[in-house]
């Protein structure tokens, strides 16, 4: 029985995922999917693992971290009237702007316009925290960051439980995910990192991929990433994108849905270093903190160098 079979009679068992239960009551489990390059397929991975995780009987809320281009309501097909950017200026709270999709994931727009949540002021930080804080308990918050290592995404990602750095085989896109992971290593050794490799034409590919960052890593970073899987590349992803129906649902079937839910079925099983501020507001005040911190160093170093 070769792989893509195999991994299509494991997309047939999806429906009987379970996040795992919590020992401390109602919290959210946050994922950052974040890339060193544009164009890997970084929101599409999200927008079909959000449905993916929330079709195992999850609450799901995707957030797009990519402020100024907002592509998670594109690959839906939404035109959303509201996002983010509305509510930063007061127009709107923030469950006014949340979508709840056919597909089974709410999703909050990107803030066309408003590229750095950390240049909010203190009003607009509290405001934003309070409303979501109101929006009540998600099992699974995915967060679409941008591409690329800038502070936004960098401060995005330090947060999160777990950070699926995405990849594929093209030499650029490799040597930008090792760029994104040694950002991210600079800040700090502990976070949970795991690699994904898309569009990858064999197993075999996937494997020496993954394989290839996660050495490189260990070897000068000292860090440890471990591989989540690999996703096929698969003509049914690209029409997926043309038509904005998530090929998880479109084409349950494929070769791409079959790793996909490979990857869930990972995630879903995967136990998480919590603690007593585990919420979206938590994550959001880490968030704000982390912004702040790395200004001052920033200020602190300039300073240096001036005198």
């Amino acid at each position: 029985m070769d792989q893509a079979t195999n991994l299509r009679k494991l997309a047939e068992s999806n429906s009987n995922l379970r996040v795992l239960p919590s020992a401390k009551g109602p919290q959210t489990k946050i994922i950052a999917i974040a890339s060193g390059k544009g164009g890997v397929g970084k929101t599409t991975l999200s927008v079909n693992l959000g449905i993916s995780i929330a079709r195992a009987g999850n609450k799901v809320l995707i957030f797009d971290g990519d402020l100024g281009l907002a592509n998670i309501n594109v690959l839906l097909g939404i035109i959303p009237k509201y996002n983010l950017y509305h509510v930063v200026k007061g127009h709107k709270s923030l469950k006014e702007i949340v979508i709840q999709t056919t597909e089974g994931v709410d999703i909050i727009a990107g803030a066309s316009g408003y590229s750095q949540l950390a240049n909010l002021n203190e009003t607009q930080r509290n405001n934003l925290i309070k409303g979501f804080s109101e929006l009540g308990h998600y099992d699974y918050m995915i967060i679409d960051t941008g591409a690329g290592i800038s502070s936004n995404v960098i401060g995005l990602v330090m947060p999160a439980h777990e950070v699926l750095v995405i990849t594929t085989p093209e030499p650029t896109a490799i040597t930008d995910s090792y760029g994104l992971i040694k950002s991210i290593v600079s800040q700090t050794k502990e976070k949970n990192l795991k690699i994904i490799v898309n569009r990858a034409r064999s197993a075999i590919e996937g494997k020496k991929v993954a394989d290839r960052v996660i050495d490189i890593s260990g070897q000068f970073l000292e860090v440890q990433v471990e591989p989540l899987g690999f996703i096929f590349q698969d003509d049914e992803v690209e029409r997926s994108i043309r038509e904005q129906k998530p090929y998880i649902l479109n084409s349950p079937n494929c070769k791409a849905s079959a790793c996909l839910t490979r990857i869930t079925h990972t995630l879903l099983h995967t136990e998480h270093k919590l603690d007593d501020d585990n919420n979206i507001t938590g994550f959001f005040k880490k968030f704000f903190g982390f912004m702040d911190n790395s200004e001052r160093e920033y200020e602190k170093r300039a300073l240096g160098e001036g005198s």
